[in-house]
């Protein structure tokens, strides 16, 4: 089986690791990347050996079948739908869109068109979360009764070197790490069938703190401490916890599974590896589980090449479009929520993303 050619559109902060990872799957290579700034563009070309171009001209190459889009959170839609318009799949950092409105848009588009989205994050087909889900399905800690999920942090703004868009409309931090957490929660319980929660801006202004913007002053535009309720169409009830406004550190775990038998401790989401802890009922202390998956290190890209793979065989990807917009349907929903008072039903679904088979080399994906 050969590889879909793919084309990546945005050269920023995150490109490197995709660029790193893209030339190792066995199911597609990059060979062209595009971004707003052509020379920006052609700059990371010549530095990974592949060409640099205008995004008209990666979109209209017939050879180029895949779409990695790694724009900003506002440019996400509108380039998955270019994308999408000159026939090309699509796979998007997070979230799928700003909006609901607009990540409708790109999933119905794609629908019409017969063409594949895809939507990061990948980091829950990490040895990780993988490990945890055949923990949970082999009923280790029995039937799962709740969750945590806690992301708690001072924001980004004292190392990245742009990260006014981290405060403005479909950033935050639900949005910007949300999908790390929801994505993982989903694909251990599944579903969600409500939220609620409450949030707050707690610092208006925010002094950046990197070069080259270095003291520059930033308006907040959206919540930065965000407290949501899940009940998941499974029976669990989770809460997450996402926050930029944390100064003095935290103690709290990244994520625990509560189970009729058992706790799982669950790794990082925005890490691929463990460490994986477990205490079953009765015992009184953890102990850390083997890895059963590969993909421990920084495996980036995994849920494009997975899509690539998919599109050549006709199954479904695992981070595909649907669990994207289910996911972002949520984060609004708790913003929602806090705004109204009330519980926020969710419109959407999307099923558990297929598990891995054990026994795959780190680059394999069937």
């Amino acid at each position: 089986m050969g590889k879909i050619k793919a084309g990546m559109i945005g050269t920023g902060n995150i490109s490197g690791i995709y660029f790193q990872n893209g030339q190792r799957f066995e199911s597609m290579d990059i060979v062209a990347c595009a971004d707003i700034d052509v020379e920006r563009a052609k700059a990371k070309g010549a530095e990974y050996g592949i060409r640099g171009c205008s995004v008209e001209e990666l979109l209209s190459d017939p050879d180029i079948e895949l779409i990695i889009n790694l724009t900003i959170p506002q440019a996400h839609a509108n380039v998955c739908l270019q994308a999408l318009e000159a026939g090309k799949h699509v796979y998007v950092e997070k979230p799928l869109a700003v909006t609901r409105e607009d990540g409708l848009k790109v999933l119905e588009l794609a629908r019409r068109k017969g063409l594949y989205v895809g939507c990061a994050p990948d980091t829950f087909l990490g040895g990780g979360i993988q490990t945890c889900v055949k923990l949970i399905e082999d009923g280790w800690i029995g039937t799962p009764i709740g969750a945590t999920a806690f992301m708690l942090g001072d924001g980004p703004e004292g190392w990245h070197p742009a990260p006014e868009f981290f405060y403005q409309a479909g950033g935050g931090p639900m949005f910007d790490m949300g999908p790390y957490y929801l994505t993982a929660l989903i694909t251990l319980l599944g579903p969600i069938n409500r939220v609620t929660g409450m949030t707050r801006i707690s610092f208006p202004e925010r002094t950046i703190g990197s070069q080259p913007k270095f003291g520059q002053v930033m308006k907040v535009e959206i919540p930065t401490h965000i407290a949501g309720v899940l009940e998941f169409a499974s029976g669990p009830i989770g809460t997450i916890l996402t926050s930029f406004d944390v100064k003095g550190g935290t103690q709290l775990p990244r994520i625990e599974v509560y189970g009729s038998q058992g706790t799982l401790i669950v790794p990082d989401p925005n890490t691929f590896g463990g460490p994986v802890y477990i205490q079953r009922a009765g015992g009184k202390e953890w102990s850390e589980i083997p890895l059963s998956h590969g993909k421990s290190e920084n495996a980036r890209g995994v849920g494009a090449a997975d899509m690539a793979k998919a599109i050549m065989s006709g199954r479904k990807h695992r981070a595909n479009g649907d669990m994207a917009f289910h996911v972002l349907e949520a984060m609004h929903g708790i913003h929602d929520a806090s705004e109204q008072g009330a519980h926020y039903v969710m419109k959407s679904t999307c099923e558990k993303p297929a598990p891995l088979p054990i026994g795959l080399a780190d680059f394999g994906l069937d």
